[in-house]
């Protein structure tokens, strides 16, 4: 009697799972999981391009620079530099610019050679464009006709550029030279001969 009263009894549990399964089989979806949050996946935002680096011309960085010009059958050797060191070459700081000039001819034939005005016309730059900038600098001949450059003579002279904003970057300085060449060695007559020449130099930023 034991036996049969086990199996009768383990039956029955078999049935009443059966139609419990029955039941839950029908609904779309189990009453414990109805209330249940939804899982999202949130996009990840796409990462920021750096910006680019300003890569900021200075021809005065070694400390000098080497020019050669033609003006015509005028050849021109100048040298630009600065005694302030380039960290010093800061926005609000008077910032000297040295030139010496020497000048030559592709065929000498004993003329001479005269300097008869320097204009320099300065730039400022910054990161968004230009900024304002100071006066032209001018240096013209005292004497007439004017200064006599032909190597191995030499011309030389300093512009003192002044504070400029204090966001600027850099400075331009576009540098026009006017000269005078005797059309024979003999000749009190002069053919007129420009050249023209920039520099840019980087204007030291604070620190960080």
């Amino acid at each position: 009697m034991a036996i049969t009263r086990t199996a009768t009894i383990r039956y029955t549990s078999l049935l009443l799972a059966a139609s419990l399964l029955a039941g839950l089989s029908g609904c779309s979806e189990a009453p414990f999981l109805a209330n249940q949050p939804t899982s999202s996946v949130t996009p990840t935002p796409k990462a920021t391009t750096p910006a680019e680096v300003e890569i900021i011309i200075n021809d005065l960085s070694t400390g000098s620079a080497m020019h050669e010009l033609e003006a015509g059958a005028i050849g021109l050797n100048i040298v630009y530099y600065s005694d302030l060191t380039m960290d010093k070459w800061t926005a609000e700081a008077n910032k000297p610019v040295t030139l010496s000039l020497k000048a030559a001819l592709n065929k000498n034939q004993g003329q001479k050679i005269y300097l008869s005005r320097v204009t320099a016309t300065t730039a400022v730059a910054g990161p968004d464009g230009a900024l304002p900038a100071p006066e032209p600098s001018v240096d013209s001949a005292t004497v007439s006709p004017g200064y006599y450059v032909k190597a191995p003579y030499s011309y030389s002279t300093t512009f003192i550029l002044p504070a400029v904003d204090p966001g600027a970057t850099s400075i331009t300085l576009s540098i026009t030279y006017e000269l005078l060449l005797q059309t024979t060695k003999t000749s009190k007559s002069y053919s007129k001969q420009t050249a023209s020449d920039t520099l840019t130099i980087a204007i030291a930023q604070p620190a960080e």
